[in-house]
């Protein structure tokens, strides 16, 4: 039996194929935190179906390779990739014909963990990048993972003409630091910070109307001054977000009516005025 020689893409071209790809995208939008548990991956999963809303064709990049979780988000956890006749990655059709792609979709079960070290992350992410058969479109939302390490910086390498970064942050001091990391991150990379979501901001009562800052209370508005971007919006918390899920239907399609569902397609609008008009100047 006559061994074969295994051939590996040389990185200059792996990195060439996946920069040509991603630039049939009008525009790349990193989410990022700094830290995990401030809701991220749902801002970046609602911002892209609040987007679609708008008519824009968009795709969704999972980058949390630990602890995907945006297939939930979309209720299109038990989905799963495939390839193509070029074994090109296919992403999965999800709601309002967003164009998803996880790490979680390509387990035989979601919750089987990935135990990598940081450089094959970092090469897993570029390889995804040329791999996937993206087609073109005008909107490419990435949800970052918690901190600043090896996916974060192919991001930043790799992905070609970012349009810029939006950070979100939990009203509390400890937040305060850590999301600080992330903005000085993008600063050092190159990375245009297009503004600030606070989420978890507040709770209202739904009997009496009270409203509770049950996270904490901590100023926005000093964040954005300081790296001179915008408030964004915050957005309360919501039970019905987790009613959503157990429904395995995304949120603001399930409750387009709730307080939370206003201030994230409030947020949406900006977002979309922000990076369409600055690159029509």
């Amino acid at each position: 039996m006559s061994e074969k020689k295994i051939r590996f893409q040389p990185i200059d071209s792996l990195l060439n194929e996946a920069r040509n790809k991603l630039s049939r995208f009008k525009y790349k939008i990193l989410v990022m935190s700094g830290k995990g548990g401030v809701g991220k991956s749902f801002i970046s999963s609602m911002l892209a179906l609040g987007i679609a809303m708008h008519g824009r064709s968009v795709s969704l990049l999972d980058a949390d390779v630990y602890g995907s979780s945006i297939p939930i988000f979309l209720g299109i956890q038990n989905y799963r990739h495939y390839a193509n006749e070029e074994g090109e990655i296919l992403p999965v059709d999800g709601p309002l014909n967003i164009k998803v792609v996880a790490f979680n979709l390509m387990l035989s079960s979601p919750d089987t963990p990935i135990a990598w070290r940081g450089p094959l992350v970092g090469k897993a992410i570029m390889e995804l990048a040329a791999k996937v058969a993206w087609g073109e479109g005008d909107y490419l939302v990435v949800d970052m993972p918690p901190g600043t390490g090896d996916v974060a910086l192919t991001i930043a390498q790799v992905f070609p003409s970012i349009t810029g970064a939006i950070l979100v942050t939990s009203p509390n001091a400890l937040t305060e630091t850590i999301v600080a990391k992330a903005a000085n991150f993008a600063a050092s990379m190159g990375i245009k910070l297009l503004g600030v979501i606070e989420n978890m901001s507040y709770f209202k009562c739904p009997h009496c109307g009270k409203t509770t800052n049950i996270m904490g209370k901590w100023s926005s508005e000093y964040f954005s001054k300081k790296y001179k971007v915008d408030l964004l919006g915050r957005i309360p918390l919501d039970p019905t977000i987790n009613e959503a899920l157990d429904k395995g239907e995304p949120y603001i399609l399930y409750n387009r009516e709730a307080e939370a569902s206003k201030a994230v397609l409030e947020i949406v609008d900006k977002v979309i005025n922000l990076v369409e008009h600055t690159s029509n100047q």
